[in-house]
């Protein structure tokens, strides 16, 4: 009979692995998966204990009850090197727990991501007296609901503690994980300050990051919905992507949620990266290892931040009336009603100055769980253009208003995937200074953007929509195709408050190497801060 399925973080189907079934009485079976993952054995009904044996991934214990309503997910977790911090946005003074999963005696050090990585502290050697000791345990089913729950087992003594301490200093940390076989692996921390420093606040885009983590087997556009029933042999085959014409990422009508407690394989920073290196890989060009290069010009810029997730600014760790000026950056995709609402009250009623310098971004509502998930409230859409989703501009505004009523620009597919630079358009505004750019002239020619390289508009990009408020100004328009370049607008508000939007995910990116990028950004940055 069907037991269940035997599958690796990835929910991709393992064959061959040995399970060994224990009964109450110790009375034992032995069975193999099939090629498909599947587990086959003929059982009486009642509790056992499994253990599971193969190759490369770490043996573990499982247990089931027999009748099952459905099919058993046993998941196994692949030998390497993973980890996490959890929390994994903290204030300055307060602890995380490094969470790390490891088949070999390991090497953990804090670094400081600013104008270039800077060594913190050093956090040791670690590694048990028992073999594989360090190794982690993944939870049988769809734990990208739930999370991994690493240190839960075998983590019982207070010997066996793992944590730190967030630094003084506000910004982007990681945790460097490495073993003597040669293995790295790097994992971002968000550390806020205790109070306020200065007049700018900088939102690092944590709840985009977990949307696009597939780790699991899940991630907002991989099985956005749920896990299907089977494991997956190969994707070319059996992924509605690949096999359906008429898929739609988000054409579904719920959405299981997706924990934020699980590694982050594609914010991985290579040890040796500096801050003008090119971005490589499809999605470090619109995670945190792009965010950093906004963090690092403004050191280079000699420009104060405090750094937060956008989970704090929803949670209200972030009171945004401590500050003249908040920057959100490369791609914050996914945002809270409340986050959204609270912005724009702050800069349309209080003065508050809002630097958008991203693209794609508050495109779609999420709901934070307080067990550490969110829900992604995509609703059921046949595409991103507008037709798409009954003549709306985004999925935020099926929900509540186009995110174009604050930034003044909104993301549309046309240029998706291409990079290109910006044509001025109007030399005469004062963002331009410094810069002896004319009309017509092209800038953001440089850029470190891999996966769309060509220039600082791309990736994807925004565009003014009927949204956009009467008094939204053009500034400069990307090159990109089918008419699909970024535009940069400014929109002055009442009460002194001001939007400034690039509408391009590459537009960061551009921010190290290119100089009237820099230039156009400092020259925002100062007078929206007063300097």
């Amino acid at each position: 009979m069907l037991v269940g399925y035997v599958s690796d973080e990835r929910y991709v189907a393992l064959a061959d692995v040995m399970l060994e079934f224990l009964d109450e009485h110790g009375q034992s079976w032995e069975t193999r998966s099939r090629a498909t993952g599947s587990v086959h054995v003929d059982l009486p009904p009642g509790y056992y204990r499994v253990i599971l044996q193969k190759p490369g991934f770490g043996a573990r214990f499982s247990s089931v009850t027999l009748p099952l309503s459905k099919p058993h997910q046993f998941r196994m977790l692949s030998d390497g090197l993973l980890g996490y911090a959890w929390p994994k946005w903290v204030r300055s003074g307060e602890e995380a727990e490094f969470r790390v999963h490891a088949v070999e005696q390991y090497r953990l050090e804090l670094w400081r991501y600013g104008a270039k990585p800077e060594r913190v502290q050093e956090l040791g050697w670690h590694d048990e007296h028992g073999p594989r000791a360090t190794m982690q345990v993944t939870p049988d089913g769809d734990y990208t609901q739930t999370g991994v729950e690493w240190n839960k087992v075998g983590y019982v003594s207070p010997t066996h503690r793992q944590y730190a301490r967030a630094p003084e200093r506000s910004g982007l940390y990681y945790f460097r994980a490495s073993t003597n076989s040669g293995r790295q692996f790097s994992f971002p921390w968000i550390v806020a300050p205790a109070k306020p420093t200065c007049g700018l606040a900088v939102l690092a885009s944590n709840i985009t990051w977990n949307a696009y983590n597939p780790f699991g087997g899940r991630s907002n556009y991989i099985h956005a919905d749920h896990l299907p029933p089977t494991p997956t042999v190969n994707s070319r085959f059996e992924l509605r992507r690949y096999v359906d014409a008429e898929h739609g990422t988000w054409g579904y009508p719920s959405y299981a949620p997706l924990s934020f407690e699980r590694p982050e394989p594609f914010c991985h920073i290579d040890f040796t990266e500096q801050l003008a290196d090119p971005i490589e890989g499809r999605q470090a060009c619109h995670l945190a290892p792009a965010e950093w290069r906004l963090l690092g010009w403004l050191e280079q810029q000699k420009m104060n931040y405090d750094y937060y997730a956008e989970t704090q600014l929803d949670d209200g760790t972030l009171d945004l009336s401590a500050y003249k000026v908040l920057a959100i950056a490369v791609h914050p995709e996914y945002w809270t009603r409340r986050m959204y609402d609270r912005v724009k009250r702050w800069v349309f009623h209080e003065g508050g100055r809002l630097v958008y310098l991203g693209g794609n971004g508050l495109n779609c509502e999420v709901e934070l769980h307080t067990n550490g998930s969110m829900v992604v409230q995509n609703g059921s859409i046949t595409s991103l253009w507008s037709s798409g989703m009954g003549g709306y501009d985004s999925r935020f505004a099926v929900r509540h208003e186009s995110e174009a009523s604050l930034l003044g620009v909104v993301f549309t597919p046309s240029g998706a995937m291409t990079g290109a630079p910006y044509r001025v358009v109007d030399s005469t505004h004062w963002i331009f200074e410094g810069t002896g750019l004319k009309n017509g002239d092209l800038f953001g020619t440089e850029c470190l953007h891999r996966r769309c390289p060509g220039g600082a508009s791309g990736h994807e990009t925004d565009k003014r929509s009927a949204s956009s408020p009467a008094n939204t100004h053009l500034l400069a328009r990307g090159e990109n195709p089918d008419d699909g370049g970024a535009e940069m607008v400014i929109i002055p508000m009442p009460e002194g408050g001001a939007v400034f939007s690039v509408g391009s995910i590459n537009y960061v990116a551009s921010l190290p190497v290119d100089r009237a990028i820099s230039q156009i950004t400092a020259n925002v940055l100062k007078r929206f801060l007063g300097k």
